[in-house]
């Protein structure tokens, strides 16, 4: 199996992971805060399509050898872009949520093989992408463990 071909079926494998933390939850619990620090399950899902933007934005510049910008501070960031999108209602983040990621796998899809093979262009990928999903997945099943939802 070629590394391309590998690394989107983990994507995959770690995206509908992610998706069965919050199956079933109804809305009043998916707004809930406290699922992940401060945030509801509903800021998660606003939360993850940032990242698969991010990666949009960057793995183009990793792949023309360019250095990326510097972010001043992830939790910074991270809080900015939740503020940002707070008035969203449920619907639509849960409209963006796969329309986003439906833009990250595009995108890869027509990303050449070579690129699955640069340490720094997997390293991104990985960060924003399927560890970002495990890492958050991770949070939202032992969040529901506990509370037995």
């Amino acid at each position: 199996m070629l590394k391309k071909e590998r690394t989107l079926n983990k994507l995959e494998t770690e995206w509908q992971a992610l998706l069965q933390t919050w199956e079933g939850l109804p809305e009043n619990i998916l707004l809930q805060p406290g699922a992940v620090g401060h945030w509801s399950v509903r800021d998660v899902m606003a939360h993850i399509p940032t990242w698969e933007e991010e990666a949009m934005k960057a793995l183009p510049v990793i792949l023309e050898g360019k250095p990326l910008p510097r972010y001043m501070g992830i939790d910074a960031f991270n809080a900015r872009e939740q503020e940002s999108k707070r008035h969203l209602p449920l619907e639509q983040v849960k409209e963006e949520l796969p329309a986003t990621h439906k833009k990250l796998v595009d995108y890869l899809q027509k990303v050449p093989e070579s690129a699955f093979g640069i340490p720094r262009f997997i390293k991104r990928l990985r960060l924003d992408t399927f560890g970002h999903y495990r890492e958050h997945a991770a949070q939202i099943s032992a969040w529901r463990a506990e509370r037995g939802y």
